[in-house]
């Protein structure tokens, strides 16, 4: 199985970056895993809020039609604990999915078009965290499910 992350915008800390890289080369032992970062919109005080969505969904597209699943991280979607976010993650290999995404969208969330394309909703927290922020604390999370996974003791069960 694949796994990617898609991103819009570059992140502009580098603590966050560190981070990421250290996640993103454990999880490379479990699994291909990519992280794809798709340039940010310029913002125009012309364009709503509405439109801003739709205009990024439209920057996202053209990579959603290679994945078997699509999975947006958004603040209404389901939570999980670390153990049954590990499942979920495993039922996918079991079921033989081939090219897994997860999507960070931008500062005001998603269009209508993607909720329509989207397999799965998560939401990692009840809390708000700011896009940069939330990168981090997705590798870390799915670096974890997979040491649950494989029974390793990163996680203290």
């Amino acid at each position: 199985m694949n796994i990617t992350l898609l991103l819009i915008g570059k992140n502009n800390s580098n603590y966050i970056t560190e981070g990421i890289d250290v996640y993103f080369k454990r999880i490379k032992h479990y699994i291909n895993f990519d992280i794809k970062i798709i340039p940010a919109l310029k913002i125009s005080k012309n364009i709503n809020v509405i439109q801003q969505k739709k205009l990024e969904f439209k920057k996202f597209e053209k990579y959603l039609k290679q994945y078997d699943s699509i999975i947006l991280l958004d603040e209404n979607g389901k939570t999980y604990d670390s153990i049954n976010f590990a499942k979920f993650i495993e039922g996918f290999s079991i079921r033989g999915t081939k090219k897994l995404a997860f999507i960070v969208g931008g500062a005001y969330g998603f269009s209508e078009e993607f909720y329509k394309l989207a397999n799965y909703k998560i939401s990692l927290s009840k809390m708000t965290f700011s896009h940069q922020i939330i990168r981090l604390i997705f590798v870390e999370q799915l670096y974890r499910a997979f040491t649950i996974i494989k029974g390793e003791q990163y996680h203290n069960v």
